[in-house]
């Protein structure tokens, strides 16, 4: 097959944008070749459990899925009853990009509360996490956040355990959806479960396209008893993979080593340097705290137009935009990027 697309290209909307990293496409080739068993009883999904083990406690499992909404959506599934709801920020990914997959597949009610930065707080989480015994609302079930935020911003661990020991004395799960969760544990510079097995996170959507895989992400469930009759809920939304060992061989790449540590600290590291790059420009402003790899600007529209004549990236409200960076963004991507909002400004 003839490549259909330029393969310099780099844009600013998404780290999905990115392509596979070199490593992952290698384990999927050593992954290949003869006959492993189907549907998850292959050696590399065995291996999966020894990684999530090795980086999450003794009790975790791993259930490897297609992609992030599955995780999502089984994750709160299992956690929930049938009659349960979900507390989540306001500009979660599952109520804003998930095209009401929580809804429509698991049957759960998402209760949304607005938040200045992406963050719940065990005060904004009590206002829906009310009505027990009330058979005329839905049971709130789990708390669910995201880490790193959708406006890249950070929990720290005790704002993580403060928001599971609220949710526990109220007989409620916490859900922690970790798209970028390599991300977040380089900024913070701390190891994957000393903000979530050790804080009381009882469920974690496991990410990976995001930082170098082709597909597939996991759920991770760190308390046993947390995801009842998980096993079965992967196969009826059709999310149990036949050739297993290809998700699993991915995730196990990433996350044996260090790859995804050195990935997501290098994407960090671009979006601190496009951050800097863009705040010395006259009439560009930083909006958000840039911890992770995501920059969100506020610019004139008139510069966003000229801008779009090359790169891509993605409106978050009116008047301000979003920019990620990936595990192979460069410094030349982010200083030309820079350099043409400077030029853009000055002209306009």
């Amino acid at each position: 097959m003839n490549r259909l697309h330029d393969a310099d290209r780099r844009d600013f909307a998404s780290d999905n944008y990115a392509g596979a990293h070199p490593e992952v496409l290698a384990a999927l080739a050593a992954a290949n070749g003869g006959h492993q068993t189907s549907y998850g009883g292959d050696a590399y999904t065995a291996r999966l459990q020894e990684v999530a083990a090795d980086h999450f406690g003794p009790d975790a499992r791993a259930w490897p899925v297609f992609n992030g909404t599955a995780a999502n959506v089984l994750a709160l599934q299992a956690a929930s009853p049938r009659w349960g709801a979900v507390v989540c920020s306001a500009s979660a990914h599952i109520h804003t990009d998930e095209n009401g997959a929580p809804e429509r597949v698991a049957g759960l009610k998402l209760l949304t509360v607005p938040t200045p930065d992406g963050k719940l707080t065990p005060e904004l989480v009590a206002r829906e996490a009310w009505g027990f015994g009330d058979e005329h609302r839905a049971q709130p079930a789990v708390v669910s956040i995201t880490q790193a935020t959708e406006v890249g911003t950070l929990y720290a661990p005790d704002e993580i355990a403060a928001l599971a020991d609220q949710a526990h004395g109220l007989g409620m799960r916490l859900h922690v959806d970790g798209a970028r969760i390599a991300n977040a544990a380089a900024a913070l510079d701390l190891p994957l479960r000393a903000f979530t097995t050790d804080v009381g996170v009882d469920l974690v959507s496991w990410g990976g396209t995001k930082n170098g895989l082709v597909f597939g992400e996991a759920v991770v469930v760190l308390t046993p008893d947390a995801a009842p009759g998980l096993e079965y809920l992967r196969k009826a939304s059709m999310q149990l993979a036949s050739k297993m060992r290809f998700v699993s061989a991915q995730l196990v790449a990433l996350y044996e080593g260090d790859l995804w540590l050195r990935s997501a600290r290098h994407a960090n590291a671009m979006a601190a340097r496009l951050a800097a790059g863009l705040a010395a420009i006259d009439g560009v402003r930083v909006t958000q705290e840039v911890a992770a790899n995501g920059v969100f600007v506020a610019m004139s529209s008139d510069v966003a137009r000229v801008l779009r004549e090359r790169w891509r990236f993605y409106d978050w409200t009116p008047g301000e935009v979003r920019l990620m960076c990936a595990f192979d963004t460069s410094p030349d991507d982010v200083d030309a990027l820079v350099d043409a909002v400077a030029r853009a400004a000055a002209s306009l």
